[in-house]
């Protein structure tokens, strides 16, 4: 029998600080008793095993509270995304089935507005009401239950279609500590800082999971992450290990801040794949590597890692890999991952379910080429390969070849694959140029494509203002093909 939360809780010593932000810090024994006392809370008011709890709030020590304590009870934690569309976040808020919502005064407007929207939906709790609750309660013992009883749930990020609930068990963190001890050399006396949010499972594994169980900090930050923001925390927290999207490794080397994080020892990278010259540009800004890594939300932690910035993945501890086919350098294949922190399956998708899960596996959908010695080299989503003129084409390829010839002009770039009236696959470009050099980075780019095999080169260029992408950074590689629909419209309007 096991408890999530209190796996998590249990080594920290008592009076190390556990959770540290802006608004304050909270001891690991202190923290103890505030989440027990926050599971007394969750049973006073009806939550039974297995019931969902919602959390919509900024990250902070009483997010923690509130969402390990209901694992505690024996419910099953939901951090939800504040900054989803109104439209997705209600479709979440329905279909989630969840008893109550636990929200910040900021967010319970936009959960009202959800719920009417959804007809109908848990009982609202607030963060000031339940925050008030706990010194009067006695700390409760954890629940104990089976490790594929469920603990919490993550949402996907939502890039190819609205967001799928990851159903994770309290087996899920049995691994916990296993990157930042084994790859990083983490251990309790680090301090852990992500950029991104709790709701994220990059933040929720690496940060919050892999510290508290390592007996470590954990850095919270209210505030959404700009590279200032990121700069300003660093300073003022002093984290040893920094967990970071490569949109905003980017961003940093872009505005010159990267520089001031050189005190940093262990950067790592995931959210999606680090181009070679963002982490070549960040070692000579820094002297520090950055660790590549890949993990996705029905995996919570990192499953495979590039420790050495050659591209090639290899598992980390406790992963097992295996492939669905043989692979080939023409037919990229999709593979098995084993591990504890894999998901039970998705909430409400059968079919998901049974094409991605089974027998305690996940099967992502990216497709890899072996590497020699169980590793492996990503080639991008089974959905980001298009055939053409006979060959197999990844556009993350083509992305990574485009930057890296018009970095200097192109402040971002995207492509996608489109089929064109005819029935043919063809590539198109979407290009965001660094202010003022609108000329240069066109000239650049067309020069990008010409320098490219002939059936990797975009058909079509776009120039826009911005690049969807998901609040984690992820590119969103669908939204483009819209985009494209909707400025081909206008041109016809315009014309």
């Amino acid at each position: 029998m096991v408890n999530a939360a209190a796996y998590l809780l249990e080594v920290g010593e008592p009076e190390k600080v556990a959770i540290e932000s802006d608004d304050g810090s909270i001891s690991y024994e202190r923290l103890r008793d505030r989440v027990a006392r926050a599971a007394a809370v969750w049973l006073s008011l009806g939550l039974g095993v297995g019931d969902r709890v919602l959390v919509l709030a900024p990250d902070s020590i009483a997010w923690v509270e509130a969402y390990l304590g209901a694992i505690w009870a024996g419910g099953v934690a939901v951090g939800l995304n504040s900054r989803l569309l109104e439209r997705e976040l209600s479709v979440v808020v329905g279909e989630s089935g969840a008893r109550f919502a636990w929200c910040s005064a900021d967010s319970i407007e936009l959960f009202e507005r959800c719920v009417t929207a959804a007809g109908g939906g848990p009982e609202l709790v607030t963060e000031g009401w339940f925050e008030a609750q706990l010194d009067d309660q006695t700390p409760l013992a954890a629940a104990e239950l089976d490790p594929d009883d469920p603990a919490f749930w993550i949402y996907t990020s939502g890039t190819t279609g609205l967001p799928k609930a990851a159903m994770h068990a309290h087996r899920c963190v049995l691994a916990a500590t296993d990157i930042a001890t084994e790859v990083l050399g983490a251990g309790r006396d680090d301090r852990f800082y992500s950029s991104s949010k709790l709701f994220f499972a990059y933040a929720h594994a690496n940060s919050l999971c892999a510290g508290l169980r390592s007996g470590a900090t954990v850095i919270l930050d209210r505030d959404w992450a700009t590279p200032e923001r990121v700069v300003e925390m660093v300073a003022r927290h002093r984290p040893s290990a920094a967990f970071i999207v490569p949109t905003l490794y980017l961003k940093l080397l872009q505005t010159g801040l990267a520089p001031q994080l050189k005190d940093v020892c262990h950067f790592v990278s995931a959210g999606e794949k680090l181009p070679p010259a963002i982490r070549s540009a960040w070692l000579d800004a820094t002297g520090r590597a950055i660790v590549d890594g890949y993990g996705t939300s029905e995996t919570n932690f990192l499953m495979l890692y590039d420790p050495d910035g050659s591209g090639v993945l290899r598992p980390s501890p406790r992963a097992e890999v295996s492939w669905r086919e043989p692979p080939s350098p023409e037919n990229p294949g999709r593979i098995w991952i084993r591990h504890p922190s894999a998901a039970l399956g998705y909430w409400q998708r059968p079919d998901a379910t049974a094409e991605s899960f089974g027998a305690g596996c996940f099967s992502p959908g990216d497709v890899f080429l072996g590497a020699g010695d169980g590793r492996l080299e990503i080639r991008g989503r089974e959905d980001d390969l298009l055939k053409i003129a006979g060959q197999w084409v990844s556009v993350v390829d083509v992305d990574a070849a485009l930057a890296a010839r018009c970095s200097e002009f192109v402040q971002e770039l995207g492509t996608a694959p489109i089929e064109t009236r005819e029935g043919l696959n063809m590539i198109v470009v979407f290009a965001v140029a660094k202010e003022g050099r609108r000329e240069q980075a066109a000239a650049a780019l067309d020069a990008a494509i010409e320098s490219l095999p002939k059936q990797r080169r975009p058909r079509e260029k776009h120039w826009v203002d911005a690049l969807p992408r998901t609040p984690t950074g992820k590119l969103q590689r669908r939204k483009l093909t819209e985009l494209r629909t909707t400025l081909n419209e206008q041109l016809l309007v315009d014309a």
